[in-house]
């Protein structure tokens, strides 16, 4: 058998066939990045970043998380070392990541669009490739909106709550100079968030003043969410998106939302059910919205936030301390969406698990909700987070393509607030080629590359720029 060595230009490609179809049909692909975390201003201001640490480290939990299990200090992760004593550190850790994804996608990134291919990151290697790499930062091509273009990122959707301003967003929609479209994208969790009022109380005040709504009433706050809704509508939104445990999806009346909202609204903790009302209601009337504009919703489901109390309390969220749920699923899943199809309210929809075991579980509710008004109106989400990995992009794709159907799929997302995930696009193609063209290979597909290649031209990007109806460059 012959050996393939690690990273070259067919990393993954296990067959002739693979090899083909992202070859031919996959790699130059434009990327179109439908959901992500990236900081609007610093597109805006075109950032430049001052080092590897600073593009690279900074607020990337995936690699603290690698580097607490290495034994690192919390120093030289979050903590005041140097970026150069970090980076360090980082590349200390990376030997001990094989077999984890970080190992791939380290070397994916430094690769593109570094170019740096010839050696592997460790301590022996460090030195070289930080200062190869700030060589290149300090340069035009290597700017936010220089790495985008190297990339070929044709669009992406941030990730936005209702309270912004979207000045940032203004500006990049006026700035003829930069051919890359930014678009903000709808999260509106703060407001599900009623356990604690006086967090929430001061939340709803926030809303309240950008929308120009004294909320006194829950009628009130519809009105106010439905304002900035417009709003966002009219900067070019065109998706929400919501993180959950699961769906929320209690029966109620209207009195009973009106009852709890006066509770948490003059300071007082509603107790579970209550809590669990609220939110039903809630985001029932923002699916309602969303319907009703025509935008897409997207729900992220089963993360369990913040499980290190002390840790979270130090550093706060998003710092690595979230894991993979046990929540059930099904059932308010299906109460919800059903709720919303009865009264001819159910938007285009994606659904994202973080828990492997559901797989089967949300690309059978999803074929449950089709109705042949669009190609792919119920979209089984890629595989998200603690999935975003050969193994999960692979079970992701076979649930998909056994329960429902692998040729109406939107494709790949970085969910990143990293201007070098974009590497994240080519291991998913690169994994989506393998998958097909070893199937061509044994006989279970046809070995016809057109037919293949068109697909997965399709799932790379023409699906969900059909899917969104955004405006962007045809490709293929």
């Amino acid at each position: 058998m012959t050996r393939s060595p690690f990273l070259s230009e067919d990393f993954l490609l296990q067959t002739e066939a693979a090899r083909r179809l992202y070859h031919e049909y996959a790699e130059a692909m434009p990327i179109l990045d439908y959901h992500c975390h990236l900081p609007v201003k610093e597109i805006a201001g075109d950032r430049r970043f001052a080092n590897l640490t600073e593009i690279w480290l900074n607020g990337d939990h995936y690699k603290w998380r690698a580097m607490r299990a290495a034994g690192v200090d919390e120093r030289f992760i979050t903590g005041d070392a140097t970026d150069w004593e970090k980076f360090v550190k980082w590349a200390e850790t990376v030997p001990k990541t094989l077999r984890n994804p970080l190992y791939h996608w380290t070397h994916l990134e430094l690769k593109r669009p570094f170019g740096i291919s010839d050696r592997l990151l460790d301590p022996g290697t460090a030195r070289g490739i930080w200062d190869e790499c700030n060589a290149k930062l300090a340069t035009p091509a290597f700017s936010a909106r220089g790495i985008m273009k190297q990339m070929r990122v044709v669009l992406v959707c941030t990730t936005d709550d209702p309270t912004d301003s979207l000045e940032w967003h203004r500006a990049l929609a006026a700035d003829t100079s930069f051919d890359v479209t930014v678009l903000p994208a709808w999260r509106p969790d703060k407001v599900l968030a009623a356990d604690d009022p006086a967090q929430w109380n001061l939340y709803v005040d926030r809303l309240g003043a950008a929308a120009d709504v004294d909320i006194r009433s829950f009628d009130s706050l519809l009105e106010a969410l439905q304002r900035r809704h417009d709003y966002f509508h009219a900067n070019g939104c065109r998706l929400s998106d919501h993180g959950l445990e699961n769906m929320p999806a209690a029966d109620y009346t209207d009195r009973q939302v009106r009852s709890i909202f006066d509770k948490v609204r003059s300071g007082r903790a509603p107790g579970r059910d209550e809590s669990l009302v609220l939110r039903s209601a809630l985001l029932y009337e923002m699916a309602v919205m969303d319907a009703k504009r025509g935008w897409v919703q997207q729900f992220h489901l089963g993360a369990m936030r913040g499980v290190n109390s002390r840790m979270l309390s130090r550093l706060g969220p998003d710092t690595g301390y979230d894991a993979i749920g046990d929540f059930e699923q099904g059932r308010p899943l299906a109460r919800f969406l059903d709720r919303l199809e009865r009264n001819g309210l159910l938007a285009k929809t994606i659904l994202y698990n973080l828990n492997p075991r559901d797989n089967e579980l949300l690309a059978a509710i999803c074929g449950c909700f089709q109705d042949g008004s669009a190609p792919g109106k119920m979209q089984f989400g890629a595989a998200w987070w603690f999935l975003d990995q050969k193994d999960g992009i692979e079970r992701h794709l076979d649930a998909l393509s056994s329960i429902g159907l692998l040729g109406t799929f939107v494709g790949m997302l970085t969910d990143s607030r990293s201007f070098l995930s974009y590497a994240r696009h080519e291991y998913f193609r690169r994994i989506l080629c393998n998958v097909l063209g070893r199937e061509m290979t044994d006989g279970l597909l046809p070995d016809d590359m057109s037919l293949v290649g068109e697909l997965v031209k399709d799932i790379c990007y023409r699906n969900a720029a059909r899917y969104f109806g955004f405006a962007v460059p045809p490709a293929g």
